[in-house]
């Protein structure tokens, strides 16, 4: 079996640099990084290619010993949307490749591409390169518009026709959960045997409980009261992940109990995403609307120890999403041993333990959402139950597990581009 020495990523729409929680950036940032520097510790060098979005940065950025990031001038650096970037997918292939050019032939083993746009790239310099893609969509346009949130657009054709294609020409598949690969299976009619789940992971030693005293210190330094009860978002402000949905269920939970008003705290981590661009003001206009504007902080997105704290602080986090391919903030939260209520769509259902590490909603009824708030934070024994299962539930997702599983596709990947040939 060939050793894998160096893997080319690709994340052509937002660089594993950026701050996850706006813009484009968010789980999937979280994923390429931590994999690079997992795979790098293994002795793999991994470069991604990403798109440039400002001038001031430098070509070339070493990320961690063994990963680095390169940026590819594709397009004004600013003012481009996610959708109007396939217009600038030629332009990024042809620097891609003039970069290979650069090495000695066969430098690279193999390429991972992230989303479907690095996919299309991806499949191109596999084939000028000789080498097997390995692809991993993140999310798909046909999962996500079979399940729209209110007020949010459609995917276009495009996405759904250039998915296709990805799933058709990369040599595997990496799915999240089991759920994906069956999404990859049924929606995108992939080979069975070209998909392999390889699940995400969690940091532990960040994202990890703490004791009473630090507990209280997370809360003091954000001004949050010792006995508060704080249902935390953390997240890109949008429809697709939902954030009206808890702020609906915590007006529904103070008409029913208006005394927990002098101990509520709600903050909402991350900013405007996607659609949400469109009304950057969308979510605090409803909070003034919903009379619950005193209870509600928006906090703008923070580095992921920062995070760590307000997990931390948090009594329970809240993830109402319309769909997750898996739910990263879902199993960082439970990791801080943070119970989390999650919408029951996607990988979040295998991310959380139903009654285990948090509770599973059904639908996205404010009031039900109302009722599975309400009974964690009427319950301290129950919610201190399901941190410690949290937890114990996380941590069995690492992301050392995710690098060698993903590892493993690699190589598989290259027995299947062999035998093809052949």
């Amino acid at each position: 079996m060939q050793r894998i020495g160096r893997v080319a990523m690709i994340s052509l729409h937002t660089s594993p640099l950026d701050q996850p929680g706006t813009g484009d950036a968010g789980g999937m940032n979280v994923y390429v990084v931590e994999l690079a520097r997992r795979l790098a510790r293994q002795g793999i060098e991994v470069d991604v290619f990403t798109r440039a979005t400002s001038s001031s940065v430098d070509p070339v950025v070493q990320l961690a010993d063994g990963v680095t990031v390169r940026h590819i001038h594709a397009g004004p650096f600013e003012g481009l949307t996610k959708n109007e970037l396939p217009g600038q997918m030629c332009v990024f292939a042809r620097e891609v490749l003039r970069t290979e050019a650069m090495f000695p032939v066969g430098h690279y083993d193999v390429i991972h591409s992230h989303y479907w746009l690095s996919g299309q790239v991806g499949a191109l310099a596999a084939d000028r390169w000789g080498v097997p893609l390995v692809h991993s969509m993140h999310t798909m346009a046909k999962v996500k518009n079979a399940a729209l949130a209110d007020g949010d657009a459609p995917e276009p054709a495009q996405r759904v026709i250039g998915e296709e294609q990805v799933v058709e020409a990369a040599d595997l598949l990496v799915a999240n959960t089991g759920i994906e690969a069956g999404q990859l299976l049924d929606l995108y009619d992939a080979d069975p045997a070209r998909v392999e789940v390889v699940h995400p992971g969690v940091d532990t030693e960040l994202f990890r409980p703490l004791g009473p005293a630090a507990r209280a210190a997370a809360r003091a330094a954000r001004g949050i009261p010792q006995d508060a009860i704080v249902p935390l978002f953390a997240g890109r402000i949008q429809p697709l992940k939902a954030p009206d949905v808890l702020l609906r269920a915590i007006a529904v939970l103070l008409d029913r109990e208006p005394a927990l008003r002098e101990r509520l705290v709600v903050p909402v981590v991350g900013g405007p995403s996607g659609s949400g661009l469109e009304h950057p003001t969308a979510l605090a206009d409803l909070a003034a609307g919903l009379g619950i504007a005193d209870v509600v902080r928006f906090v703008p997105p923070v580095a992921q120890d920062e995070l760590a704290e307000w997990y931390a602080a948090a009594t329970l986090v809240a993830v109402p999403s319309y769909n997750e391919s898996f739910g990263l903030v879902a199993i960082e939260a439970q990791a801080a041993g943070t119970p989390v209520v999650a919408a029951d769509v996607g990988g979040l259902g295998t991310a959380v333990r139903d009654g285990r590490s948090g509770l599973l909603v059904a639908d996205h009824d404010p009031s039900t959402w109302a009722t599975a708030i309400g009974r964690i934070a009427a319950d301290p024994a129950f919610r201190d139950r399901l941190a410690a299962g949290a937890r114990r539930h996380a941590v069995r997702f690492s992301w050392d597990a995710t690098a060698a599983q993903s590892l493993a596709v690699y190589q598989r990947a290259q027995e299947l581009m062999r035998s093809s040939a052949a």
